[in-house]
């Protein structure tokens, strides 16, 4: 079993609102990796839209994604891939 972690920062506008997680937590849910999203000492599972909201991770933010599990370097990279896309959003 293999363990990821990677720092990526919020750089779409709005920052992870809620279509943002939902897309987040749909990546997520491809994998059969455990992911865990952090943000300021707070910690949500990647496959919970509340908890990925409740991180309140706006514009500018460090979140630390770690994923542990066979798929964990895929789900990473899949997952800094959205966030490098903006989340699809042009701003």
């Amino acid at each position: 079993m293999s363990r990821v972690v990677k720092k990526l920062e919020i750089t779409n506008k709005l920052g992870l609102h809620a279509r943002a997680a939902a897309l987040l937590v749909q990546t997520v849910n491809r994998f059969s990796a455990q992911v865990t999203l952090s943000k300021d000492g707070q910690s949500a599972d990647g496959r919970s839209i509340m908890g990925v909201l409740t991180l309140a991770a706006t514009h500018g933010s460090n979140v630390q994604v770690e994923a542990n599990g066979e798929d964990a370097e895929r789900a990473v990279k899949a997952i800094e891939k959205l966030f490098d896309s903006r989340f699809n959003e042009n701003e």
